[in-house]
């Protein structure tokens, strides 16, 4: 993949004023039963990783209905952290759906692979995605280092990593000046963005290897998804 080949998940968010300068003090309190049915659909998840996973192995390919629900779990977690401490990037509450939601300012897409290579699903989520974890570690704190050792449903809060401390600091500045610095938001979709990437290829979702890049922004640096070469090629790895 070409350094600046588009991934096959498109993340995006856009910064949505005006933003109150006091609501994101108790953001905590108000996503609480976001919370509560999240814990229960990444359990859910977690399982039907599992059966992806068999699925995966015998077939070459990631059951479409699982496939879908899972999709909608990682895109009802995006807009919750986004409206919460991810990226404070809007006031307007997260709806409680699985779907798609268009006009709805955080949004997160994958297109369907319709091929996996069944060795890279025995090592890409631990062996392959180490060097990965390593960097949205930095990024997303303990809250990443929880999913990864637990592979359960780590991804509601950056955790006090990179982005919880600019999220913050974003906070602060909000708080006094009644602005969003647009710097820090475009800095930290970038870092959303990776770790959203390494998530969907931890889980099996896509054979496509994240780039070791920040793609910062409100939106993904190319318009369009294109399908993307797995790294390591499945020949150049002898995995089929």
């Amino acid at each position: 993949m070409t350094p600046s080949a588009p991934y096959p998940l498109r993340l995006d968010g856009e910064l949505d004023p005006p933003i109150s300068r006091w609501l994101w003090l108790v953001k905590w309190l108000l996503v609480i039963p976001h919370i509560f049915v999240l814990a229960f659909l990444w359990i859910a998840f977690i399982v039907l990783w599992v059966v992806a996973l068999v699925a995966i192995l015998f077939t070459g390919r990631y059951p479409r209905g699982i496939f879908d629900f899972n999709l909608g779990v990682l895109r009802w977690t995006w807009r919750v952290v986004f409206y919460s401490y991810s990226a404070l990037g809007t006031d307007r509450y997260p709806p409680f759906t699985l779907a798609d939601v268009a006009d709805y300012p955080a949004r997160l897409q994958l297109e369907y692979p319709q091929e996996l290579s069944r060795g890279l699903a025995l090592v890409k989520w631990w062996l392959l995605a180490l060097p990965q974890y390593l960097v949205v570690g930095v990024f997303a704190g303990g809250a990443w280092a929880g999913w990864n050792a637990t592979n359960d449903h780590a991804m509601w809060t950056s955790g006090g990593g990179l982005i919880g401390l600019l999220v913050c600091i974003a906070g602060i500045v909000l708080l006094f000046t009644g602005r969003y610095p647009r710097q820090i938001f475009d800095f930290v979709m970038g870092m959303n963005r990776w770790v959203y990437r390494v998530a969907v290829y931890a889980a099996l979702m896509t054979d496509a290897y994240p780039p070791f890049r920040l793609d910062m922004g409100a939106h993904e640096p190319a318009s369009e998804v294109l399908p993307a070469d797995p790294l390591p090629p499945r020949h150049a790895a002898g995995l089929s």
